[in-house]
């Protein structure tokens, strides 16, 4: 066992071992139901997912223009929306009350970008692009949140868990480029659900957003669970400092999309062909309940009771397992060196 394989061993088993636990599962969350099929080859690698309650909007990670999938509840095809603009790393999806839709050309896997990028695209196929920078350096991220006014939120995915949450720090214009200002961050744990491609350490990685229609619930996801945040006045940054509701997301072999029925139904998918869409019911007020029984028990929430491991978002810190992949990865470092030294 060597490389990649090797390190994603080491670092799975430091991590699960010493990370703290992840926020419970409430009693009432039903498991999720498969609706149907996506075997449309341009969404062999969906990530990003939109619904409007009659139809689905799906984009694909990559490509060389921007390309959205109007999907019926069948999974079947109605028609394509595209523009002519090649993105750099398309990695996410929201739909605003107008039917724009937007994608978050957010991806940075080598942290390299000096600009990242949000297209909105038209219901007709005309595309705007706002150009974004961060405040501090450059990051991958791959979940994008548009609360009731508009206003976007670009949230990041960390291997050690620790995701954080950015927005335009003025009003978007275009091409940009827009300073964007860190409004939050999250601690994330690892969980014991099955899936993902790279084994626990995928279970802290946020991969997708939402926003319920109604503005009230936030979603962000992993390759494993989704974690729902009650948002009363429709306050992203704020929801997100709340206790979230945990709903696994099993067996997806790498689940990056996430959406809200305007009912309130959670909808999830995987990229990977032939893979479901499917639906975890009543999902939405889930996040309402418990947020409602914390102010009831006279919880601490937001302000990082020790006894939850001190989170100001409810969601367990990771010192632990921040240390513990560290040392995992000069575990890989030493093993590999002994390794080769054995075959000179």
């Amino acid at each position: 066992m060597r490389g990649r394989a090797c390190a994603v061993v080491l670092v799975t088993a430091v991590v699960s071992l010493l990370a703290p636990t992840a926020v419970a599962v409430a009693e009432e969350v039903p498991a999720p139901e498969s609706l149907c099929t996506v075997r449309d080859s341009r969404l062999a690698e969906l990530s990003g997912l939109a619904a409007d309650g009659d139809r689905w909007y799906a984009m694909g990670d990559g490509g060389t223009k921007l390309q959205v999938v109007v999907l019926g509840r069948d999974c079947g095809v109605q028609k394509v929306i595209s523009a002519a603009v090649d993105p750099y790393d398309v990695e996410d999806l929201a739909r605003a009350k107008d039917g724009t839709l937007w994608l978050a050309d957010t991806g940075d896997n080598r942290k390299q970008r000096e600009t990242v990028a949000l297209h909105a695209l038209t219901p007709a196929g005309k595309a705007t692009l706002y150009r974004l920078t961060y405040p501090d350096g450059q990051h991958d991220a791959e979940a994008l949140l548009l609360d009731g006014s508009g206003t976007p939120f670009v949230v990041t995915k960390n291997v050690l868990g620790k995701a954080e949450v950015y927005k335009p720090a003025a009003e978007l214009k275009s091409p940009g480029p827009n300073a964007l200002e860190k409004v939050g961050t999250l601690d994330i744990a690892t969980t014991d659900t099955p899936g993902g491609p790279v084994g626990g350490v995928g279970s802290m990685l946020v991969t997708g957003g939402a926003v319920s229609q109604d503005g009230k619930t936030v979603a962000l996801r992993t390759y494993t669970d989704a974690y729902l945040y009650a948002a009363p006045d429709g306050d992203v940054a704020a929801a997100l400092k709340r206790n979230p509701v945990r709903v696994p997301l099993p067996n997806e072999p790498q689940g990056e999309a996430i959406a809200f029925e305007p009912d309130g139904t959670l909808l999830s998918a995987s990229e990977g062909t032939g893979q479901p869409v499917r639906a975890v019911r009543g999902a939405a007020a889930l996040a309402a309940a418990t947020t409602s029984a914390d102010e009831r028990q006279g919880s601490p929430g937001p302000t990082g009771d020790p006894a939850t491991g001190g989170s100001e978002s409810g969601v367990p810190l990771l010192p632990a397992a921040a240390i513990a992949v560290l040392v995992a990865l000069g575990l890989v470092f030493v093993v590999s060196r002994v390794w080769r030294a054995r075959r000179g």
